[in-house]
């Protein structure tokens, strides 16, 4: 306790500079570990973007091959996609090298996130008095964990139906599916971190009820407000199909209804601390 009371003086005590020179240092660290992991991305192009970025391409990918399972386990040979009707071309000069450089950037910031988020935490919990820091702690783990579960659900689930949907929407049979490099790779990667993003609904939801501004009640109140907010949202992000807007809005409803839990249980905790 004595030593955590002399690090809040020694915070306390710091001036506006001192503070503008550590945020300066946590942030040329965070950038650093993108770099890196950047530069490993950008050099293992095989693996990167050849399997990767182009997995949910191709029909041997493992979302397919699990869903073709299912349906020959439950006869519904209609899972089975045995063919992506479209290819992929470059219609630019640069086109290749710009796409290369931009996943090889995402990949190392969805790899780096944990990294970045704790030199974030770094810089904030010395702000937070001791209690508030103890009620967050594990914030890293559970940050982390929520951002890489949304981005799994993004690309192992989100993108591929996505794009089977995309790939054999037709207006006409004579209108062949040719979509160009830069399209593929910001329709797959803002799938991906939207679903990152939003999968920190729980954690939104702690620091805003642990703050007081929302409460468990107020959640159930507005649920139904956020139901349609959610709905909206996935039809902002996700191409114009049913089936993808509900996937995406369905675990978004589950973590709503997990925040409501997360709320009621600190104010649970404040009512006993009260007594």
């Amino acid at each position: 306790m004595a030593l955590d009371q002399i690090h809040e003086e020694e915070e306390a005590n710091m001036s506006f500079l001192d503070h503008l020179e550590q945020l300066r240092w946590h942030l040329l660290r965070s950038i650093a570990a993108v770099l890196v992991f950047t530069i490993i991305a950008f050099l293992s192009k095989s693996i990167v973007f050849g399997t990767i970025i182009l997995g949910p391409s191709k029909v041997d990918f493992i979302t397919y091959r699990i869903l073709c399972s299912i349906g020959n386990s439950l006869n519904l040979s209609a899972l089975c996609i045995e063919e992506l009707p479209f290819i992929i071309q470059s219609r630019q000069m640069t086109g290749q090298f710009s796409m290369h450089v931009t996943s090889s950037f995402v990949v190392g910031i969805i790899v780096a996130f944990p990294y970045l988020f704790w030199e974030i935490w770094r810089f904030i919990s010395p702000g937070l008095h001791i209690t508030e820091r103890n009620a967050a702690r594990g914030a890293v783990f559970f940050v982390s964990a929520l951002f890489f579960g949304g981005a799994a659900f993004g690309y192992f689930i989100l993108s591929p139906l996505s794009i089977n949907f995309l790939a054999n929407y037709q207006l006409d049979p004579s209108i062949l599916n040719e979509f160009d490099i830069t399209s593929y790779v910001s329709t797959l990667m803002m799938l991906v971190l939207a679903s990152a993003i939003m999968f920190q609904l729980p954690v939104v939801i702690y620091f805003l009820s642990r703050s007081g501004l929302v409460t468990a009640a107020a959640l159930k109140a507005y649920r139904r407000h956020a139901i349609v907010g959610i709905l909206v949202i996935a039809a902002v992000i996700t191409p114009p199909d049913v089936i993808s807007q509900v996937l995406i809005a369905m675990p978004i409803l589950l973590l709503y209804e997990a925040g409501i839990m997360i709320a009621k249980r600190l104010e649970k905790q404040r009512r006993e601390e009260a007594l």
